[in-house]
């Protein structure tokens, strides 16, 4: 698993660091995880790429209270919390997937 940028041991970052931004991202261009997309546009040489409706089967998604992988439609489903460790994730995420996610 690779991590890129400023991420705390949760996986929050500078831009977004409240408690329930525990989540981090791999980024399709780059397979890197990051905290957000404003931590992909500050170190990647490239623009990024959004994941296909189709690769929502996926692992692109860290929870960083228990450091397991969700693929990118258990993360779309759990309703804000984190399947395996019950952790709760910020609702707010919901208004980026436009960033992440076809």
């Amino acid at each position: 698993m690779k991590v890129i940028g400023s991420i705390d041991n949760y996986s929050r970052c500078k831009h977004y660091h409240t408690d329930n931004d525990i989540i981090a991202i791999k980024f399709k261009c780059c397979d890197f995880y990051y905290g957000c997309y404003f931590c992909h546009e500050e170190v990647a040489d490239h623009q990024p790429k959004v994941w296909s409706k189709e690769e929502s089967g996926i692992k692109a998604i860290l929870c960083g209270n228990c450091h397991k992988e969700l693929t990118i439609q258990e993360y779309q489903d759990c309703n804000y919390s984190c399947p395996y460790c019950q952790s709760n994730f910020n609702p707010r995420c919901k208004n980026h997937y436009h960033l992440y996610f076809e």
